[in-house]
């Protein structure tokens, strides 16, 4: 995750709070159009997104 965050950092300015979305799980599928994924973090709002 280290190296994921220094690769993105040096293309994009980073910000606290910002979410990096780096896959699923092991032994889950893919994501596929029509997905939606929740996220929680907690004290934050939740946030939803549909792949499309």
């Amino acid at each position: 995750m280290a190296e994921q965050i220094a690769k993105l950092s040096e293309a994009f300015e980073l910000f606290p709070g910002d979410i990096i979305y780096s896959g699923t799980p092991e032994n889950v599928g893919p994501v596929v159009v029509g997905d939606i994924i929740d996220m929680h973090v907690d004290g934050l709002p939740g946030l939803s997104v549909k792949i499309v």
